[in-house]
């Protein structure tokens, strides 16, 4: 299995960076061609996976300055950190999806998420605010945020071994 995975792991910085564009280009067509408008939960999400695109994008010309070898293996640490941070936020938006704890109060089914410039817009449309205690879209038991939970809990799991990885190489 290490085989198979030595590519990636070498260039942990780079796949992170892929990575992060798939889940956000991922989301963003779930919006434009499923009509899934993103919750308050969802778009913080989103915000983690830009975050993590920064990141590794600096992190991959870091590495390559002078003196840059010695922060190879604490960039493959922090973009696990942060991919742990997003799957933290997608357990608990998928936790509020099955009502295990509430969601923030501005996000909830029953609490409005218009402002009266798209009320009209909205009643005329007869669509409701997206809920983040509500999931729009399930497969095999898993909503978006169950699947993000799992795929960045996958991706801090091989960031920790592209990290452990790069200190062996020392």
């Amino acid at each position: 299995m290490t085989n198979v995975l030595r590519p990636f792991l070498d260039r942990w910085r780079l796949v992170a960076v892929l990575v992060a564009a798939a889940m956000l280009a991922t989301a963003h067509a779930f919006e434009t061609f499923g009509g899934y408008a993103p919750c308050t939960l969802c778009l913080r999400q989103r915000e983690v996976y830009w975050t993590i695109l920064g990141l590794g994008a600096v992190f991959m010309v870091v590495v390559r300055l002078p003196g840059g070898p010695r922060w190879r293996e604490a960039t493959c640490w922090v973009l696990g950190l942060a991919f742990l941070v997003g799957c933290g936020l997608a357990v608990y938006h998928a936790g509020a999806e099955w009502k295990f704890w509430p969601g923030p109060q501005a996000c909830a089914s029953a609490g409005g998420g218009l402002d009266l410039t798209n009320l009209s817009a909205a009643l005329d449309a007869k669509i409701r605010p997206p809920a983040c205690d509500e999931a729009p879209w399930v497969f095999a038991g898993l909503s978006m945020a169950g699947w993000n939970a799992l795929i960045s809990l996958g991706l801090a799991g091989l960031s920790a071994v592209a990290a452990i990885r790069e200190r062996s190489k020392r």
